[in-house]
C-alpha cells in the first residue's frame, strides 16, 4: 500500500484529535488531555498558525501524524524544528510510517537550512527509544526539561 506524507488540512482536525487521544492513551496520560476539536482547529488552521501537522496516509486513510513547530538555537544562530507529537496507529507500526514522517521533517530541516530536529520521549518507552536510536538520534541526558504550569505559572506571571 503506498504511503503519502502530506500537510494536514482543516478536514483532518477530527482525526488529529483522535491521534492525540490515542497517543495519550498509549502514554498512559489520557486523563490529562483537555484538547477539543475547536482547539485543534484553532491551533493548526487559524490565520497565523504557530504549530503544524503532517499526516501519514495510505489507501485506507490516515494512519499517523507528526505535530511540530519551529524552535530556535541561539548557539547555532538558526531555527530548528521541535516535534511535539509523533504517532502511528498500532496496526501499521513497523511498516515505515514513523520513519517516513521523521524523514519528511528531516527534509524540511535540510531544505530550509534549519539547525536541528528535536523531540522528547518518555523514559519507559523502550520501543520508541530503540526506533529513534536506530535512526541515529542521540539522547541529550545533560539537559533536564523543566516546566511551569497551573498555579506555579500563574504565580510567576503575577511576580
Amino acid at each position: 500500500m503506498p504511503l503519502v506524507i502530506r500537510t494536514a488540512e482543516p478536514h483532518d482536525a477530527p482525526v488529529i484529535l483522535a491521534f492525540i487521544r490515542e497517543l495519550a492513551d498509549y502514554e498512559r496520560l489520557l486523563h490529562e488531555v483537555k484538547t477539543s476539536l475547536a482547539d485543534v482547529e484553532a491551533l493548526l488552521f487559524s490565520a497565523s498558525p504557530k504549530v503544524f501537522c503532517d499526516i501519514a496516509e495510505t489507501a485506507t486513510g490516515p494512519v499517523g501524524f507528526a505535530l511540530w513547530f519551529y524552535s530556535v538555537s541561539t548557539f547555532e544562530g538558526r531555527h530548528g524544528l521541535y516535534l511535539e507529537d509523533l504517532y502511528v496507529r498500532p496496526a501499521v507500526r513497523g511498516g515505515g510510517v514513523g520513519k517516513a514522517l521523521l524523514a519528511a521533517l528531516a527534509r524540511r530541516c535540510v531544505d530550509e537550512g534549519l539547525a536541528r530536529l528535536e523531540w522528547s520521549v518518555l523514559d519507559w518507552n523502550a520501543p520508541a527509544i530503540a526506533f529513534y536510536d536506530g535512526l541515529g538520534a542521540t539522547s541529550k541526558t545533560e539537559w533536564i526539561t523543566r516546566r511551569l504550569t497551573g498555579d506555579a505559572l500563574t504565580r510567576l506571571a503575577q511576580a
